[in-house]
């Protein structure tokens, strides 16, 4: 009964992944990618790289602040006057591309502001766009979902994420992602889902406390989780709860959050993305 059901999770994967896929073979490629502090363009590189693509990076007519807090300030006081920051016209013509992947660092939540400018400007329909991002904690799957909605006629493809603090996993889980969209050929372990989530015991909240200890922006207790092993070790999914630290406008508010931990064989914990 476990083989049959394993079947059919192999098999309703490998359907996504052909349902994912460009119709079009080679498709030609453009990334396209904002970068502040080097992360995303490191990444955007990479994907480059495999794909043999054109790569351009989004510049802005007035550059922010190299300074954390400047910048922070600044996209705080043009969220509150409702303007986005005015990018350099692209030397790229994206119309002439079959697939777009548009890189950018998580920022409140969501894709950095030059990436909203960006969507404004340019015409994504029937394309294949494919994100990517670097992030403190995470925020992938919030920014798909509002690329979604801004271009809701191009053919959004899963997206790739990865925290600041892990890049040097980044390299392999490149690959393995542009296997997974099928835009690089090769073989690729495909996971089992998570089980149905238990109570953490107390040695799954260490393990819990310890992927997220000294992070500032989490404060997070765990209540459930659930483990399934994959080639670096044991993966888990936690669900928590999550209180800021301090009364700060900054720091999201109380709310359940799901906490992906990976340890891999010798290593510490360390968690791989936050889900809010």
């Amino acid at each position: 009964m476990k083989k049959l059901k394993l079947l059919l999770v192999l098999v309703v994967a490998l359907t996504l992944v052909i349902a994912c896929k460009p119709k079009k073979e080679n498709p030609k490629t453009l990334v396209l990618y904002y970068s502040q502090t080097s992360n995303t363009k490191a990444v955007a590189q990479e994907i480059a790289k495999h794909l043999n693509a054109d790569i351009e990076e989004i510049t802005l007519v007035e550059p922010y602040d190299t300074a954390f807090q400047a910048t922070i300030d600044r996209c705080k006081a043009d969220r509150e006057k409702g303007i986005l920051p005015e990018i350099k016209p692209l030397k790229s013509n994206v119309a002439d591309y079959d697939a777009v992947f548009i890189g950018y660092p998580i920022w409140f939540g969501t894709y950095a502001p030059p990436i909203a400018s960006l969507l404004e400007k340019v015409d994504l329909s029937d394309k294949w766009v494919v994100p990517f991002c670097t992030f403190g904690s995470g925020g992938l799957e919030s920014s798909v979902k509002d690329l979604e909605a801004k271009q809701p006629n191009a053919k959004v493809m899963p997206g790739y994420g990865v925290r600041a603090a892990r890049m040097d996993a980044m390299p392999k889980e490149v690959e393995d992602f542009l296997k997974s969209i099928s835009f690089i050929e090769g073989s690729l372990f495909m996971p089992a889902d998570f089980p149905e989530q238990h109570p953490v015991s107390a040695e799954e909240e260490a393990i819990f406390n310890a992927a997220v200890d000294g992070y500032p922006m989490l404060n997070a207790k765990a209540t459930t989780v659930a483990s399934r092993t994959i080639p670096e070790g044991t993966e888990y999914l936690f669900t928590a709860m999550n209180t800021p630290r301090e009364q700060n406008a900054d720091l999201p508010p109380a709310s359940e959050i799901k906490v992906y931990v990976l340890v891999e064989k010798g290593k510490a914990p360390v968690f791989t993305k936050v889900v809010r």
